[in-house]
């Protein structure tokens, strides 16, 4: 056998009493060790061995797969090495593992072991695996916690702490530098309407960071309310905002624009939202994907009727790929390449913009029509809410990061007021 298949490369040789050398061999090669006779040798356990170099330079996830291929010895395949994991999410003690993480039969009859071993190898105390998340309109996360007995972290964004159960919430890493735009708005002395308000995903900015004087939060969801409000206390910012646990999507007819009126009778929404979110914000934020739309008639009546204000509104928009130049396909075919082939033959497809590609990159024509249509619905629902006429004004567009092939999301800031008579 080759002697990288006997040793262990976890640790280097080193010197024991007597002055001899010894060697890390693998405990469950040792049945294939074969010394010539004349060698003085003997198996000695060494409690706290020395790690090599190359140990120590090991990233986390070559060190899953080395344990996980010691756990499994010569069960282990290639099929199982595509079921580790390459990355996850790390929220304090607890690491979230990706929805096709250890999916085929083999893994499940390690049962508990295979979870230890996992997190001692990702230095981790608590374990989940993410699922896809539900169709229930919340945006449940679909989470099993596989090692440990709750899944409540705390997450640290821009100096926010946020407190939330991975199992019962969703926390989005891709959405900082919107909420870093958040906390720069100036918002001194403002009131704002969250109407999508999770556990706090931009109320907290709000408050913490860019001053404003009270939020309503709104959230339908029993297990994002209630770490919204711990939140809200973690921060010290709970004697500013209002929590209102319900759908804020739903407007009684009275108050609901006759062209979005229904034609069957709707469950009429919670006292709170018919009562007291009317002419009172300054600022709305409408932070719900893949369309907020359902919220702007909501969004048009809370907003202050004599002076109006500003609404931030998130939507999903379609960018359908530019032409390629016919300079650049004849060179192509001049070539007689596919698209983009590496190497190996394998077809390498360009990246959707994202990061600091998309932040910076112009407005694109799809993006502006949105933004214009946009401006247009929210201007007729104001004039009909109010019976005059408004004027809105497209102060921003913030692209956020890229959700899918050809689909951004976007952030329309778009200026609300009323017209003198």
């Amino acid at each position: 056998l080759e002697e990288k298949q006997l040793l262990d490369g976890r640790y280097r040789l080193q010197e024991v009493p007597g002055g001899r050398v010894a060697l890390p061999v693998l405990e469950e090669k040792l049945d294939w060790l074969q010394l010539p006779q004349e060698l003085p040798c003997e198996l000695v356990w060494i409690q706290d061995p020395v790690s090599s170099r190359a140990a120590r330079r090991q990233t986390p996830a070559q060190k899953l797969q080395d344990e996980l291929q010691r756990l499994l010895g010569e069960s282990w395949s290639e099929e199982l090495e595509r079921d580790v994991p390459h990355a996850w999410q790390r929220h304090g003690d607890l690491v979230l593992l990706s929805e096709d993480s250890f999916r085929a039969a083999p893994w499940e009859k390690l049962g508990p072991v295979l979870w230890e071993t996992v997190a001692s190898a990702l230095g981790a105390q608590r374990l989940a695996r993410r699922g896809r998340v539900l169709p229930d309109g919340m945006r449940s996360p679909s989470v099993t916690l596989l090692l440990g007995q709750d899944g409540w972290v705390e997450h640290v964004d821009n100096g926010i702490r946020y407190t939330f159960d991975v199992t019962k919430c969703m926390f989005s890493p891709g959405n900082i530098t919107e909420k870093l735009r958040v906390a720069s708005l100036p918002c001194s002395g403002e009131v704002l309407v969250d109407l999508y308000a999770g556990i706090g995903y931009f109320t907290l900015p709000y408050l913490v960071h860019a001053a404003a004087a009270f939020a309503h939060a709104c959230e339908w969801n029993s297990h994002a309310v209630e770490a919204l409000r711990r939140n809200l206390a973690l921060n010290g910012v709970q004697d500013r905002c209002r929590v209102h646990h319900g759908d804020s999507r739903q407007v009684s007819s009275a108050d609901r624009p006759r062209s979005l009126r229904p034609h069957t009778a709707s469950p009429s929404p919670p006292l709170s939202f018919q009562l007291e979110l009317r002419d009172v914000a300054d600022r709305v934020n409408l932070g719900l994907i893949p369309s907020s739309e359902e919220g702007w008639p909501v969004a048009c009546r809370v907003l202050k009727k004599g002076t109006g204000g500003v609404l931030h509104i998130h939507h999903n928009v379609e960018t359908l790929p530019a032409p390629a130049p016919r300079q650049t396909l004849v060179l192509q075919a001049e070539r007689g390449s596919s698209e983009g082939a590496g190497s190996d033959g394998e077809v390498q497809r360009p990246m959707e913009d994202s990061g600091k590609e998309t932040l910076g990159a112009r407005i694109r024509p799809e993006w502006q029509r949105w933004a214009e249509a946009t401006a247009a619905r929210i201007r007729g629902l104001l004039a009909e809410l109010h019976g005059q006429p408004w004027r809105t004004s497209i102060l921003h567009i913030e692209a956020v990061k890229s959700y899918a092939p050809h689909v951004h999301h976007l952030v329309l800031d778009l200026e609300c007021r009323p017209t003198l008579p």
